[in-house]
């Protein structure tokens, strides 16, 4: 083991990785004034400082890497040698690898959540798109490739930042060709292009990130096995078990992005990561999903409480914010007096509230508030957000016919959305009644009442085959906002 302390001009504080090529020290550097950073320090081990394919790919990952100026890439601040030992010094992100995320999660026995599992997905096809894409000042491509995709290469900061980490055996147009042929990484995230030896792209990237998510989203592994030689064969056949078969939340556009991401042949896959970043993203804006790096840092904060014992210290408006978030469905209704009606209602308002009853329970419902008159439904989507907005949907139809047979006049809103639901009280934290999909439903509900139809938001309108009619828009920030879509039911 190496020693701690003085190593140049930088302090080694603690050892706290070793691989079969480095290991990796915290380290701190000190200068005038007080000034303090702490950082990174990896070196080359010293029984590898001698073979010169090994300092090559040392020296490369910094050359590689220090050109890879990204928020969602770990920065290189540093290359050096000192008494005969290369290193490099290298942003200090203080947090956790995607694999001790996924493994905790798994302890905890919760599925890891399909929302957070996207937003890392995407973090991390930006970092890919960038260094992809990365040119020399002769705006010459470099045609970097990571190699090495995985969970122990992804780092997660408390503050929720998501950064791509070790390009040590990425391959650049820079490196000598015999470099390309040697097959390094772990077999269980390679495409088979690379453990066949074949020619690298951006596109072996995209295929080992893709089994990442995959297994983030299923807990299964995809060709892991025992023995080496089955991973390997698993990964050259490249079949890949349908994802919903372990977890039915998982929607059907989300599984057809996971398939043409793990295409056997390169050229049936994604172009690039922007490819498929975009369609991540359309899928997340789709379903309801809106996750943010405040949501990140609040899971890795309730995977680092812990036990059921850390919990129970926890206030419960502390355990209500480190809940991840779920898609809700919310159907917000209320019957009105129609004025222009010459004959009177048929039924009372308590009568027509036992109909609405039954049209949200036969849906699958749950109904949170309700008075005579007036009702607010929402859906849990667990089976994924479209089999969630159309129940809610066949459910609101029920409400908006039975409330005209009863002689009133329907105001219906449907919002999905977000919610961070309490396991003990089945409800959000206090407030909820104003804030997201809850509001929105209940606002769409007013709009709607001098039309008398449902009014949609128009993530509700793609998950339905129904024909609907575009109203407007109502801003909801600076350059942001919600298209309003009516459901005519006659």
């Amino acid at each position: 083991m190496s020693e701690l302390g003085s190593f140049g001009k930088y302090e080694l504080i603690e050892r706290i990785a070793a691989g079969g090529m480095a290991e990796v020290f915290r380290a701190r550097r000190r200068g005038l004034a007080g000034f303090e950073k702490i950082l990174v320090i990896k070196k080359i081990l010293p029984h590898l400082a001698q073979e010169k394919e090994f300092v090559e790919l040392f020296i490369d990952e910094a050359r590689i890497a220090v050109q890879l100026i990204h928020v969602n890439i770990v920065q290189v601040f540093d290359l050096g040698e000192i008494d005969g030992c290369y290193f490099m010094a290298m942003e200090y992100v203080q947090g956790m690898d995607l694999s001790r995320v996924i493994s905790q999660t798994a302890r905890s026995g919760n599925p890891f959540p399909i929302p957070l599992a996207l937003f890392i997905i995407t973090e991390i096809l930006k970092a890919l798109q960038f260094a992809h894409n990365r040119q020399d000042e002769a705006g010459h491509f470099l045609n970097i490739v990571h190699c090495d995709i995985s969970p122990q290469n992804v780092l997660i900061s408390h503050a929720g930042e998501v950064k791509l980490t070790d390009f040590g055996i990425s391959r650049a147009a820079f490196q000598l060709e015999e470099q390309h042929q040697v097959i390094r990484g772990k077999y269980a995230y390679m495409a088979p292009e690379q453990v066949e030896g074949r020619q690298l792209d951006r596109k072996t990237d995209l295929f080992a990130l893709t089994i990442v998510l995959y297994e983030m989203i299923t807990g299964r592994r995809l060709f892991k096995r025992k023995d080496r030689n089955e991973t390997l064969r698993r990964v050259r056949q490249a079949e890949v078990p349908s994802p919903r078969d372990y977890r039915m939340e998982i929607s059907e556009e989300l599984e057809g992005i996971i398939y043409k991401g793990l295409k056997r042949r390169p050229e049936d896959r994604y172009a690039d990561a922007g490819e498929m970043l975009m369609d991540l993203s359309g899928l997340m804006i789709n379903e309801g999903y809106r996750y943010t790096n405040n949501d990140l840092a609040a899971y890795l904060r309730d995977l680092k409480a812990g036990s059921t014992m850390a919990r129970k210290t926890m206030g419960g408006d502390a355990i209500q914010r480190y809940l991840p978030p779920c898609v809700v469905v919310v159907v917000a209704a209320e019957a009105n007096r129609d004025l222009f009606r010459q004959t009177p209602p048929v039924r009372t308002l308590s009568e027509l509230n036992e109909q609405w009853t039954e049209a949200v329970v036969s849906n699958n419902g749950s109904i949170w508030e309700q008075a005579d008159g007036s009702m607010l439904a929402v859906w849990v989507a667990r089976s994924g957000l479209q089999a969630g907005v159309q129940r809610a949907v066949r459910a609101a139809i029920s409400i908006c016919e039975k409330t005209r047979a009863s002689g009133f006049r329907p105001c219906i809103g449907l919002s999905p959305g977000v919610a961070r639901i309490s396991a003990e009280t089945q409800r959000p934290e206090p407030g909820w009644e104003l804030a997201g999909p809850f509001y929105l439903a209940r606002w769409m509900m007013n709009f709607s009442a001098h039309r008398g139809e449902i009014i949609l938001s128009e993530v509700a309108k793609r998950q339905i085959d129904r024909k609907t009619q575009q109203l407007g828009q109502i801003s909801i920030q600076k350059n942001r906002y919600i298209n309003l879509y009516e459901l005519t039911v006659r």
